[in-house]
C-alpha cells in the first residue's frame, strides 16, 4: 500500500497542473476561435479562461468525487422502495403527496 502512494503523489502532483493548463487552452483557444467571429466578442486571456472553465465546472458538473449525492439517495432510496411490500409503497406514496401539497384535506389529488 505504502508504495502505491509513493508513485501516486508524484503523479498527482505533476497531472493536476497539467489538467488544469490543457483545459485552461483548450477553452481558450475555442473561445478565442469562435466567439468572437459569431458574436463580436472580445478575446479572453488564459487566465479568464481557467475561470470560465472554473465556473462551469461549479454550475455543471461533479466535482470528482465519487459519484453524487442525488445518485447515492436514488440508489438508496430504489433499494428501499424494492423491500416495501406494495400497500407500504402506497402509505409512503400518500404521505410524500401530502407533506409536497399534492393531496387536499379529502385525499384527493389537485390535479384530478
Amino acid at each position: 500500500m505504502r508504495r502505491k502512494w509513493l508513485f501516486i503523489i508524484p503523479a498527482a502532483i505533476i497531472a493536476i497542473p497539467l489538467f488544469m493548463f490543457i483545459g485552461g487552452e483548450v477553452v481558450l483557444r475555442l473561445w478565442n476561435w469562435l466567439l468572437p467571429p459569431l458574436f463580436g466578442w472580445r478575446l479572453i486571456t488564459f487566465w479568464q479562461a481557467l475561470g470560465i472553465l472554473l465556473l462551469c465546472r461549479v454550475l455543471f458538473g461533479g466535482h470528482g468525487w465519487r459519484g453524487s449525492r442525488g445518485s447515492r439517495f436514488r440508489h438508496r432510496m430504489r433499494e428501499r422502495c424494492g423491500r416495501m411490500t406494495p400497500e407500504e409503497r402506497e402509505r409512503f406514496r400518500q404521505a410524500m403527496r401530502e407533506r409536497w401539497g399534492f393531496a387536499t384535506a379529502s385525499g384527493q389529488s389537485k390535479a384530478e
